[in-house]
């Protein structure tokens, strides 16, 4: 058989980044099993929420025990403040004080409400799917979880005075791995430019979503950088035209001086990625348990979260009320604003009296 030269074969033109199936190598297992995970612990939060035994006024009543908290409280239609707390939501608090470190992760797997659940697993789906066939389970659950962690950092350093739920700093993570990919990986892809132009979109209209009240930028922030900053360590791919000698059949040949498995600017993106993710992770970690505001260090970040305007406040404030019980009511004042309401209750538990004043104070 004649020689054959096989690092020209085939993908001369390059692989459209749009087009995963010629890049398909694996099923996806571990996205779906993330989803599924996300979505029990969420009817595991409704459950241990029990509305109906704390309030009369409950949403979609016939759930029983899995029915909402009113929307005043909870516009997402999920368990109160107080059920995520128990439940593992990031709180500053708990975690310095407290010792509680496991909420950096715990927190990541938890979801304020039901439009909140829909929201990232809907968008984990079509973002984890494509890379997980890509590039395997393994890799893909590593930059998920690590991601989500560094989002947890990063927001519990900036958002001290409020609890903190939900997967999408891990989703971010998924974002920005996919445009590190794509970046690291630049030669072999064919539309190059239209694929980074359509990402770079996505990722920074997701972003400006953030600068809403209520939203934890921080937390997609966090896991961005880090997933992006992971996409370059465990995303690489083996330049266009290398050949694996040991895989080349018998009578084929490789003409010329054979290519390197990676590009020289690969290795060293590689090596920048994994300085900056070790100085990053350990610094924040010192940082958090050191008990450091990161608004301290940062006068303006805070923009990042929340821009203030004439229909919004960003005002981050510890929120408290003043408490007096007698017979059957309960009397409430507002610290931060001065509204005062009486409730009809007795024998008020700790945990919903708080529920009440975040209703009262928001």
């Amino acid at each position: 058989m004649g020689s054959v030269d096989i690092e020209k074969r085939g993908m001369a033109n390059g692989v459209s980044y749009f087009d995963a199936n010629p890049n398909r190598k694996w099923s996806s297992w571990i996205i779906p099993l993330f989803v599924l995970g996300n979505v029990v612990l969420f009817i595991v939060a409704m459950f241990v929420n029990d509305c109906p035994k704390k309030i009369d006024n409950c949403v979609i009543r016939f759930l029983g025990r899995f029915s909402f908290q009113p929307l005043k409280e909870n516009p997402l239609f999920g368990p109160s403040s107080s059920t995520l707390d128990k439940m593992g939501a990031l709180n500053w608090s708990k975690v310095v004080h407290h010792h509680q470190g496991w909420r950096l992760i715990t927190c990541i797997w938890l979801h304020a409400g039901v439009v909140h659940l829909l929201a990232n697993m809907l968008s984990l789906l079509f973002i984890g799917i494509r890379l997980e066939q890509q590039f395997g389970f393994v890799r893909i659950g590593v930059i998920y979880l690590i991601s989500g962690f560094g989002g947890s950092i990063l927001s519990a350093l900036f958002i001290q005075n409020n609890i903190s739920v939900g997967a999408s700093g891990a989703v971010f993570g998924l974002l920005g791995a996919m445009l590190s990919e794509l970046i690291t990986n630049w030669t072999i892809y064919s539309n190059k430019f239209a694929a980074l132009v359509t990402l770079v979109l996505i990722i920074a209209i997701n972003l400006a979503v953030g600068i809403l009240p209520h939203v934890d930028n921080f937390a997609h922030i966090g896991g961005f950088v880090s997933g992006f900053l992971l996409g370059f360590v465990f995303l690489v791919r083996p330049q266009f035209g290398w050949v694996n000698r040991r895989n080349i059949p018998p009578g084929y040949h490789v003409h010329g001086h054979p290519k390197s498995k990676h590009k020289a600017y690969q290795y060293i993106l590689w090596l920048l990625a994994l300085i900056l993710l070790i100085v990053g992770y350990t610094v924040g970690l010192v940082m958090l348990f050191r008990g450091d505001d990161g608004n301290k260090h940062c006068s303006w970040c805070h923009y990042l979260s929340c821009v203030p305007t004439s229909r919004w406040s960003c005002t981050d404030k510890t929120i408290s009320c003043l408490s007096s019980q007698t017979d059957n009511q309960l009397t409430l004042t507002c610290q931060s604003n001065g509204k005062t309401k009486i409730y009809p209750f007795a024998n008020v538990s700790s945990d919903r009296t708080k529920e009440l004043c975040i209703q009262l104070c928001t």
